[in-house]
């Protein structure tokens, strides 16, 4: 729903029609967190889990801070890879040049590494839908453990 949308106020009732389950209460255990963040423990048709927490800037504003424990920095108003993988040389410019060849635009992309060639993840946005055979192209690549496509875009 867009901000101004008249459905906002029947937004649980919508949302649990839909058959999405919300619990509201408190999260003392998120440090350091901004006092408008939400923890979402979403679980998707194919029964796949993640934890997103997300923060409330205000004016419509949102950050996503976090995702499954790595540290993340982007608003989901693009459609979004988040790629966990091996700290190595090459692999940006790996992924880059694969979503350049499906014609991808990229429109931010963040690094984030525990330590120097440990566990890594990246988080691109892209300026249009990653079409799903490249999304399977990235899960086989060499180097990279897991991908995390996120869009909430109308058909996505």
């Amino acid at each position: 729903m867009k901000p101004d949308d008249a459905r906002i106020p029947d937004s649980f009732a919508i949302a649990k029609e839909e058959g999405m389950e919300i619990r509201i209460g408190e999260a003392e255990d998120l440090k350091d967190a901004h006092p408008n963040s939400v923890v979402l423990n979403l679980t998707g048709h194919s029964g796949r889990q993640i934890e997103v927490i997300g923060e409330s800037l205000g004016g419509s504003l949102v950050n996503i801070k976090s995702i499954n424990g790595i540290s993340a920095n982007f608003s989901g108003d693009l459609p979004t890879l988040i790629l966990y993988n091996k700290d190595q040389p090459g692999l940006v410019s790996e992924i880059a040049s694969t979503l350049a060849r499906e014609n991808v635009n990229i429109a931010t992309m963040r690094l984030y590494r525990a330590y120097r060639g440990g566990t890594a993840a990246m988080v691109i946005e892209c300026d249009q839908e990653i079409p799903k055979a490249v999304i399977r192209k990235l899960e086989v690549s060499e180097g990279i453990s897991k991908v995390i496509y996120y869009s909430l875009r109308e058909g996505a």
